[in-house]
């Protein structure tokens, strides 16, 4: 068997940090870092502190930051494509895994472990085939996501016994496998829901993200590198967002890879969730039809806001539970665009919706953050490459997205995490403390 360097030093790094982490608990556990209100409890655990993510950290100022580094100190330090601007993927992930930047040689073996597991099934296939052509992309991805499952060597290894301090080898089996083989899976259910069953053979000698451009039918030099763009933009998001918790939260059952991120692709389809991007590109569709397909004004544009305002509709795109700033990862794909689609309609109103929202929603008082996020841009980028099916953009959403919730998952499993439980009342529960709060 070939010798897995990757493997090998994230034990280095992980297992002794895992007794590290042990004593630290043991000296400092009592220490009392926040306190919580009613309110929070009531409003979805907003802020609360409940749990830990190695991988990244979202500030509401300063945005997202993967082990201490910046989004546009990423895309100037990791590693690309010959010829390329924008990072490759794989190396945001090593980032993640290990905490440190990899040098091209590091993204080297992670691209070629990928390339060696990237093997589907033929039953995963099979399963694919017998669904119906309009269930949502989402639910196929899910589906085909859970009958993998039975590729499981967590799973295998657990049911015949195994040393807890042993559960992450299998586990990173498992991330590596799942990884591998979600850029064919997500290309199939496209090709197959879009493109008439027309298949096209991955490519060995591409990267993940080129690779899986490929598969998608586009062979275009430009979508492979906004590919490589988006999947490293939408790995990862701190632990707190659904996708990440539902994953998190399912693995500490000891759930495997497969169970534990399906669960969180459940969460990504939700319409609060990942599902936003389709909705970001039908309402920039429709403010083009409402004024017959012209470039509307600043004007017009202001207007349309304020009719989807009127009608009890948010203006999506725009808002985030944690961030107060312009999401960094919209920044970084409205550069994307400036510099090479300059001139395309979708973008430019992007743009201008940009310049025009934040100030209307600014003066709503219950509003916290009238900045775009993520999801307010990717869709014209993909639009303007050829890819107008925008029911598939949260697959890709998640494809990206596996990677900082799986490295998260293999931490979990290193540093020993215990299931998750948190406790639980009634609101008469609740009624009883306010009032003794009140005496």
């Amino acid at each position: 068997m070939k010798t897995d360097k990757i493997k090998d030093k994230f034990a280095k790094t992980a297992l002794p940090l895992a007794a590290e982490l042990k004593e630290f608990i043991k000296e400092n556990g009592n220490h009392v870092i926040g306190s919580y209100t009613i309110e929070q409890v009531y409003s979805g655990m907003k802020g609360m502190i409940g749990m830990v993510t190695e991988t990244s950290k979202l500030d509401p100022e300063e945005g997202i930051r993967f082990r201490g580094y910046s989004i546009p100190e990423l895309r100037e330090k990791l590693p690309k494509a010959t010829g390329d601007s924008e990072p490759l993927p794989e190396g945001i992930f090593y980032l993640m895994l290990m905490g440190e930047l990899p040098t091209e040689d590091d993204v080297l073996q992670v691209s070629n472990i990928w390339a060696r597991r990237s093997n589907v099934p033929k039953f995963v296939f099979d399963m694919l085939d017998s669904l119906p052509l309009n269930l949502h992309p989402m639910t196929q991805f899910s589906m085909a996501i859970m009958a993998l499952q039975k590729e499981s060597v967590f799973a295998a290894a657990y049911r015949k016994g195994l040393n807890k301090k042993e559960y992450w080898d299998p586990m990173y089996e498992d991330v590596m496998n799942l990884i591998a083989r979600l850029p064919r899976i997500a290309a199939y259910i496209y090709r197959r829901t879009y493109k008439n069953n027309v298949h096209i053979e991955p490519d060995p000698k591409l990267d993940w993200a080129g690779n899986f451009a490929h598969m998608l039918g586009y062979d275009d030099y430009d979508m492979k590198r906004l590919m490589r763009l988006y999947l490293t933009i939408h790995v990862d998001h701190e632990g707190g967002n659904v996708s990440a918790h539902t994953t998190h939260l399912v693995g500490s059952a000891l759930s495997d890879a497969y169970l534990s991120f399906a669960a969180g692709m459940n969460g990504l389809a939700g319409p609060l969730h990942g599902l936003a991007n389709q909705e970001v590109i039908r309402w920039i569709l429709d403010l083009r039809n409402y004024y017959d397909g012209a470039v509307p004004s600043k004007e017009q544009i202001q207007d349309y806001v304020m009719k989807t305002m009127e009608d009890g509709k948010v203006v999506p795109g725009y808002g985030h539970a944690v961030l107060r700033k312009t999401d960094p990862r919209f920044i970084a794909q409205m550069e994307f665009a400036k510099k090479y689609i300059p001139e395309d309609v979708n973008c430019r109103i992007v743009h201008m919706v940009y310049e025009v929202v934040p100030s209307i929603l600014g003066n709503i008082k219950k509003i916290k953050n009238p900045w775009p996020n993520v999801d307010a841009h990717s869709g014209a980028l993909l639009m303007h490459y050829g890819m107008d099916e925008y029911d598939f953009y949260t697959v890709l959403f998640g494809v990206s997205r596996a990677l900082g919730v799986l490295a998260s998952l293999l931490w979990d499993r290193a540093l020993g995490h215990p299931i998750e439980r948190p406790g639980s009342v009634t609101s008469e529960w609740m009624r009883n403390q306010a009032a003794k709060a009140t005496v």
